[in-house]
This record gives C-alpha cells, structure tokens and sequence, in this order.
C-alpha cells in the first residue's frame, strides 16, 4: 500500500497552463475521486501521477520517495482506462498473463496470481474466450484484472465505467467498491459522474479549470461547500441558485428579501455585505417543502412540468423573479399536488448556502 503527495504541480502545453499549483496527499489505502466536468484537467492529473504526462514545475512523491521524473514502468502504477485496452487477438487468460510475463515473474508464479485475480473477480468461467466475445461489463473487470496481477502499489482508473449502460455501470460501481474493501490499495479513480464520486470515494477532489476547488469526503462536500460551484457540482438534482438582495444586516444576522418579496433571515459572522447588495441563496432540491400556509410561504414556484419517480417527485418551474428551480417532494407531500400549477413553498435555512458575487461562501 501506498501514501501519494503532489506538492505545487503544475502542467502546461506549451504557453498554455491546464493544473495550476496542485497539492494533494493521498493516505495509505485510500479511495480518492477527482471529479469536475469535461476540460477541468482531472484525466490530466491523473496522466501525471502515471508518468504518461510529464509535470512541468513541482513534486510527485509515492511512500516518500520522490517519483517526479521516475519512468512510468518504475513507479509501481497500475491504470485501467475507459477504452479496457484489451488485446483482442488474445484469450482472457493471456490477457491477465501478459503483464507479469514481459517482466520475468515465473510461470507458476504468474498462472497462481491469475487464477487468484480470476476467482476475485469472477472470471473463472470466461478464461479462454477473447474479448470481442465478452459483454461490456465482462472486459472492465478484464481490464481492472489485468492491473490486480501487476500487484501495484496505486491504483489509478480514469472514467473506467462510462462505456457501460446504466444499469451495469451500479452494479460495476458496487464491484469496484467491494474489491477496494478487499484489496485495501491506494486508488485514485477519476469521473465527470457526481453520484459514482459520491458512493464511490473516501474523499473527493473537486477540480475546475485546472485548479482544486474543495477536497473533502462526500457528505463534507455536500453538506458545507466552500463556493458556488461545489455547491452546483455535488448533488443530483443539482442545488437552486436564486439571485436575493440584502435587505438590512446587524453584528450577527442578514435580512434577504426574496423573489415576490418574501424575506429570510441568516445568522452569519461576514459582515463585508451591505444593503442592496446582490448575493445568491443556494437551496437543494429536497430542502424545499410545501407551506402550510399562503402565509408561511416565502417563494412561490409556478410549474412547467413534473417527473414521477415513484418514491419521489421532481417538479420543475419558475420562481417570480426568473429563476428556475426544482423541487423534491416525497409522496405524502406531493399526493394532492399532481395537478398543481404553483406551488407556495419554504425551504431550511439552516441547511441552505449564500455565495456572494465571486461565487465565494459566505458564513
């Protein structure tokens, strides 16, 4: 098992800077999963932990030992990508083999960490077939296979499951969780999927435009992001941003005058906003709920549509003021709703967010 540390790594093509002043520590065993959406430079990164990309300024250490120019065959690295790069003239066993043979691990050695890799991973049955006549799901756990009988000492997987179809794509992502319970290896695993990073990840790494944005466990994230786009980023439906103005603030509160005119009132320790300040409240989908009555409302949310769930309900709209937002409403709250039009709504100030004009939290 190993400890990985990025000290100040930076990345550029030419004049082009894409990862700015990374730093990161990896503990010994641990699931991290860098996520962030398409161009934010985490496939990147993670090209430059393996040594398939070089870093430009800055340090990779592995169990201390400073891999910053070490070649990518000696830093004991594994790497499963999103294509398997499978070879298809070879059976699945040849497949497995083919690692510990080009490096000289013995014949007996090799097939006894085959069939142990094999047995994990419930491949026993598909040893000689070739990977055309595999399923989806059947050539990642190959693949994932292929770099188990290497016995490295980090494990890296970049969006191994965006081929699969939904429904494999849960069932491989219970797999993986279950074989890093069993392995217990360093593993950073890289996705655009914000529920894989959330049921995957020990701790998540948010990254944007090349620079780390928040690092914390999943429910760290979730429940206390440090700006706007964390707060977006994380969480499915994603959080309502609904533009607000500062009404009136004293030594430890922020009166905010809502869209249609209702108020709310935060308790806070910043003081930098001022009346007639523009600011965003940040509430998630599930943290809104009916009022009881006109009264008790504080926004009012005219339908375009809804989607039925089952469990739950989503109704989409336009809050008064042009925001659009979404609600979550369980079925003993939405049962004689189906047919609304508007709904009058509160939400939990205590579990909702104010961004100031940077984007940045305030607390």
């Amino acid at each position: 098992m190993a400890e990985l540390s990025l000290r100040h790594a930076c990345k550029k093509f030419g004049s082009v800077q894409v990862i700015h002043d990374v730093d990161l520590e990896v503990g010994e065993g641990e699931f991290v999963v860098f996520v962030g959406p398409s161009g934010c430079g985490k496939s990147t990164l993670l090209r430059m932990i393996a040594g398939l990309e070089g870093i430009s300024s800055g340090q990779l250490f592995i169990e201390g030992k400073e891999m910053t120019r070490t070649d990518p065959a000696k830093r004991h690295i594994a790497m499963v990508f999103q294509s398997y790069a499978l070879y298809p003239h070879m059976s699945v066993r040849a497949n497995l083999s083919f690692a510990p043979r080009m490096t000289g691990v013995s014949r007996s050695e090799t097939e006894a960490k085959v069939t142990r890799v094999a047995q994990m991973l419930q491949l026993d049955n598909l040893m000689n077939r070739k990977p055309a006549q595999l399923s989806g799901g059947q050539r990642q756990r190959v693949a994932i296979g292929r770099a188990l009988v290497r016995s490295p000492k980090v494990f890296l997987f970049d969006e191994p499951l965006s081929n699969l179809d939904a429904e494999l794509r849960v069932q491989m992502r219970f797999e993986l969780a279950q074989l890093h319970r069993e392995i217990g290896k360093t593993t950073i695993y890289v996705t655009h999927d914000q529920v894989e990073a959330m049921t995957l990840a020990d701790r998540i790494v948010v990254l944007r435009d090349g620079r780390v944005e928040q690092v914390g466990t999943p429910l760290e994230l979730y429940d206390n992001p440090d700006n706007q786009f964390v707060g977006g980023f994380i969480g499915s439906p994603r959080m309502n941003e609904i533009e607000v103005i500062v009404d009136t603030r004293d030594d430890d509160s922020l009166c905010l005058i809502l869209p249609g005119g209702g108020k709310a009132i935060f308790r806070l320790s910043d003081k930098s906003n001022r009346t007639g300040d523009r600011i965003t409240l940040g509430v998630r989908p599930e943290n809104f709920y009916p009022a009881s009555t006109p009264e008790d409302a504080r926004v009012s949310l005219n339908i375009e549509y809804w989607e039925h769930l089952g469990g739950m309900s989503l109704a989409y709209g336009v809050l008064e003021g042009g925001n659009r937002a979404v609600v979550q409403l369980r079925p003993d709250q939405y049962k004689n709703l189906r047919q609304t039009k508007s709904l009058s709504l509160n939400f939990a100030i205590e579990n909702a967010f104010l961004f100031d004009s940077e984007g940045v939290r305030i607390r």
